[in-house]
């Protein structure tokens, strides 16, 4: 079985290295990013190239999701399966005559971050019973945690994974913008973030929440409103404003 990744970033870095790690065979990585694919290629000792597509039975593309539609392009192999790994995109964004399939893992992804692939949930949407059933064997040997997904699922998956992660790490860069703003260092707000982290494990979300909203401190919101300007300050009412009405304080 012939399986070829196309792109250099961070998912296809990550999709590789499961790949590989698992003893799932890969036949090329393929992208525009020479110096990127040149990288991974000498980690995980896969062929790369960045003008000549392998023939393969499975290409993943692991690209932006402006990017997927143009790059799907590239394969004129009428015969094989290929999958997308966006969470917002259906498959029929592919573009050619070969079946149309969707990989996503859900995970955020960082090259200098090590992760444990059996954990990562993985969605698989295919056209038929054949190619789903194919693509659940390959990312049954990654994770322990492998589910079926139509389109209008996997976008509210998505969905949640921007407000449980991306909204939360630009919060993350915002709080650390304080800190390092007073010389405050970030590391001791450390435990805090892991005990917010660990808490919703145990307690329903809704159920965990704390400080002066939740509390209608209005003393304490108006000190921190003093301390605070520009986006960051908007950003302040926004989320008191959410905490109080879910609370409908």
């Amino acid at each position: 079985m012939q399986i070829v990744i196309i792109g250099s970033g961070n998912v296809a870095y990550h999709m590789a290295k499961a790949f590989i790690l698992n003893n799932i065979y890969l036949a090329q990585i393929f992208g525009r990013n020479e110096k990127e694919l040149k990288k991974i290629s000498e980690e995980l000792n896969i062929p790369y190239s960045t003008d000549r597509i392998e023939d393969a039975d499975l290409y993943i593309i692991c690209v932006s999701d402006n990017s997927i539609e143009n790059v799907s392009q590239l394969i004129t192999n009428k015969n094989c399966l290929v999958a997308h790994t966006s969470g917002s995109l259906p498959k029929d964004i592919l573009v050619g005559e070969y079946r149309k399939s969707s990989f996503y893992p859900l995970q955020t992804f960082s090259k200098s971050k090590r992760l444990d692939y059996s954990t990562i949930p993985f969605f698989i949407e295919a056209e038929n019973e054949k190619d789903k059933t194919f693509l659940f064997e390959i990312a049954n040997k990654i994770s322990k945690n492998v589910l079926e997904s139509t389109y209008e699922k996997r976008k509210y998956i998505h969905l949640t994974a921007v407000f449980a992660c991306n909204f939360v790490n630009h919060l993350f860069s915002r709080a650390k913008e304080i800190s390092d703003s007073q010389e405050i260092p970030f590391e001791y707000f450390f435990p805090l973030i892991d005990e917010t982290v660990e808490k919703i494990y145990e307690i329903d979300p809704k159920l965990a929440q704390t400080g002066p909203a939740v509390r209608n401190d209005k003393r304490i919101l108006e000190l921190h409103e003093q301390l605070l300007k520009g986006e960051s300050l908007e950003i302040y009412k926004t989320m008191n404003h959410s905490i109080q009405k879910m609370y409908e304080l």
